[in-house]
């Protein structure tokens, strides 16, 4: 009788863990990414009407606000449908995605538009497109790909043919990048090592990698900002350098120089004296939004430094934020990205497989590091350049690359199984993925068998 019942029981079991096997893979919603979306979204719409000031025109004071809100829209909806599909066909599709931008940034280089001094977006349909902010993205999941990919077999370690791939990649960015804009590179670089570091490279290999790029870069940089263009300026383009007026310094200079002029201002010890600097009239046009806002700041739409400080709705957004709303919700928007990267770093301790960890941090590493660069120019910290504040900054395409970030960390936490899952749940998304991507999350909170 005993043996009959253990023979039943057995079979139950065994009905039991096919039925689950069988079963659809749990789906969840991360209520934290959902929470940041919104939050930056709301203090997008309250600030972009004040800080676009310099674009309103009568009968049309709408008009900035209602761009943007498209294309906040826009990018809501590529986030919905990303957070639905599930997080695999987005990673077999980063390859195509990666070559697509590449594409891109070519493109500019052949057949692009100049913005700010620099030759950055290209024409699709009549609508300015700016690759570099789609190379971010490509970036991080390209990282991601390679990563995912070359592991050490039964152990948590990135090979060194993942190693050297990386830094290939490192460098193909890098070259595609450098010469609109020394900021953007500078965050694509910190993206793909910190995505090394928390995808298995081990603090050996991630000193030589360090050493390599600390030298490839200097020497990189050293070269442009020595490449001196011997340009002719006629008397209205020298006005406009002086006025500081349509970014025409750099253009008509060089970006190498640019560069330079920028680094020798912010190392001056006297800088403050050079009133007619204009690197000195947006520095101190922001602290002065700032110091005028102080801890609770004048009031949404009271900013009295939107109409004087350029790029105020781009470039300079978080010294408006702080003019209006105060220090206090200058910290707090400064939490809610620091939230996103905690939530995204708690997120990948929990997966099982190395590919969904990476996809998600990445991302996270796009949408926050460009934010702390953004808030680091603003005050004072790094010297005066170029960097959107994601989500809140005025610039369609930004705002679209992120909602892409958004959706892809939104997939993954949706569909991804975790440590914590069945064993059934488990087996069924290992036996999912490719069979080079089944790598063990180097980085997981509980030890699980391959």
């Amino acid at each position: 009788m005993d043996n009959t019942l253990s023979l039943d029981a057995q079979t139950q079991d065994s009905h039991t863990d096919k039925a689950k096997a069988d079963a659809k893979p749990r789906v969840r919603t991360d209520h934290h990414l959902w929470g940041t979306y919104i939050l930056l979204v709301i203090v997008a719409v309250i600030e972009l009407f004040s800080a676009s000031i310099q674009e309103v025109t009568d009968g049309n004071i709408f008009m900035p606000v209602l761009r943007h809100g498209a294309f906040i829209l826009a990018g809501l909806l590529c986030m919905l449908v990303l957070q639905r599909i599930n997080y695999r066909y987005i990673y077999n599709f980063i390859p195509w995605f990666v070559v697509l931008c590449i594409g891109l940034m070519l493109a500019v280089r052949v057949a692009g538009t100049e913005v700010n001094g620099a030759m950055r977006a290209i024409r699709i349909a009549g609508i300015p497109i700016l690759p570099a902010e789609f190379m971010k993205l490509g970036a991080a999941l390209g990282t991601a790909w390679i990563l995912s990919r070359n592991q050490e077999k039964g152990r948590r370690d990135v090979t060194w043919k993942g190693l050297w791939l990386c830094m290939g990649f490192t460098g193909i960015c890098g070259l595609l990048l450098f010469s609109q804009g020394l900021s953007n590179t500078i965050v694509v670089v910190c993206i793909i090592y910190s995505m090394m570091l928390i995808g298995g490279v081990g603090w050996k290999k991630f000193l030589i990698v360090c050493a390599i790029g600390a030298v490839v870069g200097g020497a990189g940089y050293i070269y442009k900002t020595h490449e001196k263009k011997e340009v002719v300026l006629t008397p209205q383009q020298e006005r406009i350098i002086t006025l500081n007026k349509e970014g025409s310094v750099g253009a008509a200079s060089g970006r190498g120089n640019v560069w330079n002029d920028r680094m020798e201002y912010y190392k001056r010890p006297n800088k403050h004296l050079d009133k007619f600097d204009v690197e000195h009239q947006q520095e101190q046009l922001s602290f002065i939004a700032q110091a005028h806002g102080g801890l609770t700041g004048v009031g949404i739409g009271r900013s009295r430094e939107n109409a004087r400080l350029p790029l105020a709705f781009s470039d300079y957004i978080f010294a408006i934020i702080i003019e209006e709303l105060g220090l206090f919700v200058g910290i707090g928007i400064l939490i809610v990205y620091m939230w996103i990267l905690g939530r995204s770093a708690k997120l990948t301790m929990l997966f099982r497989h190395t590919i969904a960890g990476v996809m998600v941090m990445g991302c996270a590493f796009v949408i926050v590091f460009q934010a702390l660069y953004h808030m680091a120019i603003v005050s004072g910290v790094f010297p005066v350049s170029g960097q959107p504040l994601p989500m809140i900054s005025k610039g369609g395409i930004s705002v679209l690359a992120t909602s892409l970030a958004f959706g892809v960390m939104l997939s993954v936490a949706r569909h991804a199984v975790r440590t914590t899952d069945t064993k059934a749940e488990q087996k069924q998304e290992q036996n999912s993925l490719p069979e080079d991507a089944r790598s063990v999350n180097p980085v997981a909170g509980a030890v699980v068998q391959q």
